[in-house]
This record gives C-alpha cells, sequence and structure tokens, in this order.
C-alpha cells in the first residue's frame, strides 16, 4: 500500500466552469480508486499555478496522475489549461497522463511546449491518452511512452451495456448547444430538427454561458431547461430519453446511462474518439443527415481499448 499523501492528481473539476470536466473526474477518481485502493490523495487544479508549497508537496508524491480532458496544446505558453510553464516543468518528472487528449487540430508543438512536456511528463510509466491524434502529436516532440485508451468515461462502456440501448428513438430528448463555439445558423436547425422529431424539448447547460446562448437563438417557451448540475442531468437520464447534443460528455453520460446517443462533433474530441471507438457522431456540417439517424435504429457499439486499458492500470502493482 502507498503511504499516506503519496500520489497526486491534477485536477481539471476544481474551478471549471463545464460541467463536463465533473463527470470525467468522477471517472478518474473511480479508476485510481481501483488501482490505488484507499489511499489517499493530494488534489491540485490544473488551472491554477504551482506556489512553493504545491511544488514541494508534488516533489514528494511518488507520482502525479494527470486526469483527463483537453489539457494539451502545441503552444503551451498561450493555451494554459494546465497551468505549468518553465519553472513548474523542471520540479516535475512522474506527471501520468490518464486519458488526456489534445486541444483543437494544430500545428506540432512548438520549443516551448515540447521542453515542458518532456519535462513534466514521466519516462517511465505508460501515458494513457485519449486517442490516436494525441498520441501522434506527443510523438512529434519524442514522447513515446504512450497508449491509446480514451478517456476514462468510457472505460465502462462495454458490449454487454451497449446492448441495452434501446436502437429505436424515445418521444422526449436531453439536448445540449456549446457557448464557445457558435454556429447560430446551425445550433437554430438542431433545435428546429429536434423539435420536429420529439413530443418533448429539455435543454442540459453544461456551460456556464450555455443558458444565454440557447436564449440568444431560441425563444421557444416549450423547452425546458434543467438546472445547471450534473445531478439534474444524471435525474433526467432516467426517463425514457434520448440525447442529441454538441456536448460531448453529456452524450457520453447519456451512454454510460443506457440512452440512445448522437453526439453532434464541433471539434476534434468527438471526431477523434468518434472514429478510434465508434462513438456514435454525426460532424455539425452534416445536419442534413441528423433526421435519418434519430428515426432511423441505431445500434450503439463502443469499441474500447481493453488491452491497452488493462495494460496501463498493470503498470502500478509495484506502487500499491
Amino acid at each position: 500500500m502507498v503511504s499516506k499523501n503519496k500520489i497526486a492528481l491534477f485536477d481539471p473539476s476544481i474551478n471549471t466552469g463545464n460541467l463536463g470536466d465533473k463527470i470525467i473526474i468522477e471517472s478518474v477518481n473511480k479508476t485510481l480508486k481501483e488501482i490505488f485502493r484507499n489511499t489517499l490523495k493530494v488534489r491540485f487544479s490544473t488551472r491554477a499555478r504551482l506556489n512553493e508549497i504545491k511544488l514541494k508537496q508534488l516533489k514528494n508524491s511518488d507520482i502525479q496522475i494527470v486526469g483527463g480532458t483537453n489539457l494539451l496544446s502545441s503552444h503551451m505558453l498561450l493555451y494554459k489549461q494546465w497551468k505549468i510553464g518553465l519553472k513548474e516543468s523542471k520540479s516535475l518528472s512522474n506527471c501520468v497522463l490518464l486519458g488526456v487528449g489534445w486541444w483543437q487540430y494544430q500545428s506540432n508543438p512548438d520549443l516551448y511546449t515540447k521542453f515542458i512536456l518532456k519535462n513534466a511528463l514521466s519516462k517511465n510509466y505508460l501515458h494513457a491518452v485519449r486517442d490516436i491524434y494525441t498520441q501522434r502529436k506527443l510523438e512529434s516532440i519524442g514522447i513515446t511512452n504512450t497508449l491509446i485508451t480514451g478517456c476514462p468515461t468510457i472505460w465502462s462502456l462495454t458490449k454487454e451495456k451497449c446492448r441495452k440501448i434501446h436502437t429505436k428513438k424515445s418521444k422526449v430528448v436531453v439536448f445540449t448547444l456549446t457557448d464557445y463555439k457558435k454556429d447560430e445558423q446551425k445550433d437554430k436547425k438542431i433545435i428546429d430538427i429536434l423539435s420536429k422529431s420529439y413530443n418533448k424539448l429539455y435543454f442540459w447547460p453544461q456551460g456556464s454561458k450555455d443558458i444565454k446562448y440557447l436564449k440568444k437563438i431560441n425563444r421557444d417557451n416549450n423547452i425546458i431547461v434543467l438546472k445547471r448540475t450534473v445531478a439534474a442531468l444524471d435525474s433526467i437520464l432516467k426517463k425514457d430519453i434520448d440525447y442529441v447534443g454538441t456536448r460531448l460528455h453529456a452524450g457520453i453520460r447519456a451512454l454510460q446511462n443506457k440512452k440512445r446517443t448522437i453526439i453532434i462533433s464541433i471539434d476534434n474530441r468527438t471526431e477523434e474518439m468518434g472514429k478510434d471507438f465508434n462513438i456514435p457522431f454525426l460532424r455539425r456540417s452534416e445536419l442534413e443527415n441528423l433526421p435519418k439517424l434519430i428515426h432511423h435504429p441505431l445500434k450503439i457499439n463502443i469499441k474500447l481499448p481493453l488491452k491497452n486499458i488493462i495494460k496501463w492500470k498493470s503498470q502500478f502493482k509495484k506502487l500499491k
């Protein structure tokens, strides 16, 4: 058993305005509890700079797990969802990725990013990366000790669970939009298609500004807006209901609850995970195909990289 406070966790759900990070960290916590059992962990926000006290705590930990989401980019001096700089990276050397992905489609990483990641990421452990795209970006700077595992939120989506998902549409739908990736014309079209396809529409605001965006592009009072909590989403997913929307992790939450799901792709996350693991998605540029997807039988069969997931988990046996 690892001694007290030896496992550090970089937690993206601390001080976040995106409830998708809450969904991610739930699966991260479940995975770490399975691997390290009841070992206590020290948590650090990925969104806050590390002071001297926190850096000392990190140095005293056996391993630092970096828990999911879009933390990596080709220009980490400019894009700081994981707020580590030159000083912090010199103090880190044993960070291990757990389902972490790359932000957007970009050129290869710059020298600053290469220096940061080569310093911070462990050379002794295998990193669980979200998709092939992320793996290739890391390989471009010489980081090759990676396994493609998907986000830990999909690890529970076994064949047995997928078989329990209804193939035919429900009469009710919960949908999402994305406030920071707007396309008013296309997003209005999504709402129009859903209004014609379902008897009742629920809207779940995953992001802090999603409700404001919905009100801007839609004045239909028949849409029921849910509370901006994961519990509110979980509660509605207990109904006989479909999920359609642009929020990836709301869609994955629906799949976790064995609900028929169509995720509308607006960036590389859904696109890459969809291609790699057969997550049901449709590009927002192809909305003419959405009615057919909704009304025709849809069989969901997630293809999990089980060997890679098991291999990533098993490497920590010596730390137990």
